[in-house]
């Protein structure tokens, strides 16, 4: 087993100054039958996702036939994101037994139908637990489309070299079209209308890209996504007894809870890996409490009607390209930025630029501030994030990365859940609280003391004889 650097700065530099070299690639990766195909049925899936999401956040925040509650936008949230977050490691374990090209077919399918129950919810004028509880359904079913399509992208790249920008590029124009699909939202439903039947209709378009997932899936081979014939499952082309596959099932659901300790013990134990940790996790909070005082501000204060029509629902929009538009920008910052001052010295300026932003709108709390602050707060939560996932990549050794990744996962939906529950319990019901944006702040601020004293703390032991 190789050694695990434990120099964070070091590690991450070479990580994400590695990103310049990937792009070399991306022209041979398109030119690939099997991974532009792969790509499609992502793109379609994400671009429906994101429809999803903004057709119900509309629904539920900008209907004027609905009154928005901030309790019943955090308990959406909590039931959209917890569940799967806590028991996706398990879910995912499933990928590698059925054959991912039905999976992905079938979960498309399924996903879409449920889109359809949603909008008829909708249309019928349901609320609460009972519209939640199917959107986590199709929430549930798209995280395990998602996972399939990148346990399945080593089937469609010809060399194990270009794996990362393969998975670079997917990810980063996934995400752009999730925000196309939230974009199409807003057209849809300035067509359909605000009400419940507009907003019904506008969901149900989202069911097309996953029909359309479904079929450009089915269009491979038999096999050709995996899982591998060699696998456990099968001996000799026989499969195995049905007590023989329960005893190998149970097994393996307990290596995977052993696996998210483990995954526990390299974030702690390894500086590379826990200090950008540190601070992606006060983003995350910081990040939740932003959030629901956002959507509150614009669905109350900053409505089209006090802003010449900028507010509202659109209003929303433009904070997300803009935030969109800062993680851009980071992606171009960040390796400039790492190998100017180093990767510690990234996440700090991160932090430190993400406390002042915060800062500036709780000052000011004005609609062009949130604008600008929107962009702001996405460039430096991003350079954070990208030093950190650069750290697990380069200081966890491969037999627990996936399962940090795993954990960071999980822990970051805890955290933006708790953080808008608070918000819900102690902000204003119009989101007009610079107080709360304070805190924020000093989340923010809190998170780069923590990343300062881990350091030092760990150097000082580093320097103490044995």
């Amino acid at each position: 087993m190789r050694s695990t650097p434990t120099d964070p700065d070091v590690v991450t530099t070479s990580q994400v100054g590695a990103r310049g070299r990937r792009w070399s690639g991306f022209a041979h990766l398109l030119r690939t039958p099997a991974f532009a195909r792969l790509l499609a049925v992502r793109l379609s899936a994400q671009w429906a996702d994101g429809l999803f999401q903004a057709a119900l956040g509309g629904a539920v925040l900008f209907n004027p036939e609905r009154e928005a509650d901030p309790l019943l936008i955090a308990s959406g949230l909590a039931v959209m994101l917890l569940p799967y977050s806590l028991l996706g490691p398990f879910a995912g374990a499933l990928l590698d037994r059925w054959d991912r090209r039905r999976v992905l077919a079938g979960a498309s399918v399924l996903r879409a139908l449920l889109v359809a129950c949603v909008a008829g919810a909708l249309a019928l004028g349901l609320a609460g637990p009972a519209l939640f509880v199917l959107a986590l359904a199709v929430t549930g079913v798209n995280r395990f489309v998602l996972s399939g399509l990148s346990a399945a992208l080593p089937h469609v790249v010809d060399e194990r070299s270009r794996l990362v920008p393969a998975n670079t590029l997917s990810v980063t124009v996934g995400a752009s079209m999730s925000a196309l699909g939230a974009a199409s939202a807003i057209g849809f439903r300035a067509v359909f209308g605000a009400d419940d039947a507009g907003s019904a209709l506008t969901t149900l378009t989202a069911a097309g890209g996953s029909l359309l997932a479904a079929a450009l899936a089915i269009g491979f081979t038999r096999a050709a996504l995996g899982p591998d014939p060699a696998d456990p499952e099968f001996v000799s082309g026989h499969r195995r007894s049905d007590s023989d596959i329960r005893a190998r099932e149970a097994g393996l659901w307990r290596t995977i809870a052993g696996g998210l300790v483990a995954g526990a013990r390299a974030t702690t134990t390894t500086p590379a890996v826990a200090a950008p940790f540190l601070g992606l996790v006060a983003h995350r909070l910081a990040f939740g409490i932003n959030t629901l005082l956002m959507l509150m501000l614009f669905r109350y204060t900053f409505t089209a009607e006090q802003t010449s029509g900028a507010g509202g629902l659109l209003g929303v929009g433009q904070i997300v390209l803009l935030t969109a538009a800062g993680l851009g920008a980071a992606a171009l910052l960040t390796p400039w930025l790492v190998r100017r001052v180093g990767a510690v010295v990234a996440v700090r300026v991160g932090l430190a630029g993400a406390a002042t932003s915060q800062l500036l709108v709780a000052a000011f709390l004005t609609l062009p501030v949130v604008l600008v602050t929107a962009f702001l707060l996405g460039v430096c939560g991003q350079v954070v994030k990208l030093c950190a996932d650069a750290g697990v990549q380069g200081g966890a050794s491969d037999d627990v990365r996936g399962r940090v990744f795993a954990l960071f996962d999980a822990v970051f939906n805890v955290c933006y859940v708790l953080a808008i529950t608070f918000t819900a319990l102690v902000g204003p019901a119009d989101g007009r609280s610079p107080a709360l944006l304070a805190v924020a702040g000093g989340i923010y601020l809190a998170g780069l003391a923590a990343h300062v004293v881990y350091l030092r703390g760990r150097r000082s032991l580093d320097r103490e004889p044995v």
